[in-house]
């Protein structure tokens, strides 16, 4: 039977926080076109592990992070100046990190929401399309790009949150759009950061056993709900149902509950450096089979109750 451990966590100083980032923003140390579509070329770039840093644990390479960023999927770039620092920190904890464009399906568009399920599923699968896309060229590129395949992490920001987890779906499932992925191909694991899933066919399910996953959201989140928004069979999951459908499908997890906090949670990659380098030490490297479900407060995070909760005032659309 799976351990699952529950934790209520609260800070009174966030170290991870406080911490100083060092003068300057981490360069690229290569840029590449992953695919040329239609409308555009899409890159990523790679930043690979600061000299002198850590990279070994338990005698294992630790992974190379994918992230992908957010912006409502009208906005936002691979080298968005907040997300910088963060990169940089996890350069110095050994991680390669790998940055990837996308196509911004809603770019444009005056009113998206569920009500607009048809517009917003296509900029979802859109962006996973782009998201395999990417994968695919890093599996083809392995050796010159020095990442192992079979040790890549997805992370993603809000809107990039969804695209990764919509994607795991979609790997899970087997769907066509899946297809350009080698039939064994399987993440390493997953950090998401305010985001959900869309579906169909009612509740999740996953064919295929999840990658290990860390869902931070905020519990009054407006913009990606927390919990569902579901009519008859179609529906989008937020963190706290896709980890009650982990559950019951027997696979690993960590959640992470912000009460009061909304979709402020989707900017926290920085604050969190500590959780993400935990979660991919205990769930990804040393393989615990385990279930975490943690309740956080931290007075470092402002708010949701005083911060942008509309996509208008998020995105300037």
């Amino acid at each position: 039977m799976k351990k699952t451990i529950i934790i209520i966590i609260s800070l009174l100083l966030c170290a991870a926080a406080g911490a100083s980032v060092p003068a300057g923003l981490p360069e690229p140390d290569g840029t590449y076109m992953f695919v040329q579509r239609d409308t555009c070329d899409l890159y990523l770039d790679i930043y690979y592990p600061e000299d002198g840093s850590e990279t070994m644990y338990n005698g294992q390479k630790k992974p190379a992070i994918l992230f992908v960023f957010g912006g409502g999927f009208i906005t936002g770039s691979r080298d968005q100046k907040y997300n910088l620092p963060w990169y940089g920190e996890l350069t110095r904890l050994g991680y390669t990190v790998i940055a990837i464009d996308y196509r911004l399906g809603l770019k444009g568009a005056k009113s998206v929401g569920i009500a607009q399920v048809n517009l917003l599923d296509t900029a979802i699968h859109m962006a996973v399309e782009d998201l395999f896309s990417a994968t695919a060229f890093i599996i083809e590129n392995a050796e010159a790009l020095d990442v192992d395949p079979d040790n890549i992490v997805l992370c993603g920001s809000s809107a990039g949150a969804i695209t990764i987890l919509q994607a795991e779906y979609e790997l899970c499932n087997r769907t066509a759009h899946a297809e350009i992925l080698p039939d064994d191909f399987r993440y390493a694991g997953l950090m998401s950061f305010s985001g959900g899933i869309l579906s169909r066919q009612g509740k999740l399910k996953f064919n295929r056993e999840a990658s290990p996953m860390l869902l931070l959201h905020g519990t009054e989140d407006r913009l990606v709900n927390y919990k569902q928004i579901a009519f008859f069979n179609l529906g989008f999951y937020g963190a706290d149902r896709i980890a009650e459908r982990l559950g019951k499908y027997g696979c690993s997890y960590c959640i992470m509950r912000y009460p009061g906090h909304g979709h402020e949670i989707a900017s926290i990659m920085g604050m969190t450096v500590e959780y993400q380098d935990a979660f991919i030490r205990q769930f990804v490297m040393d393989g615990k089979d385990i279930v975490i479900d943690a309740t956080v407060t931290d007075p470092e995070i402002p708010s949701g109750h005083n911060t942008s909760q509309s996509r208008k005032e998020l995105y300037g659309d």
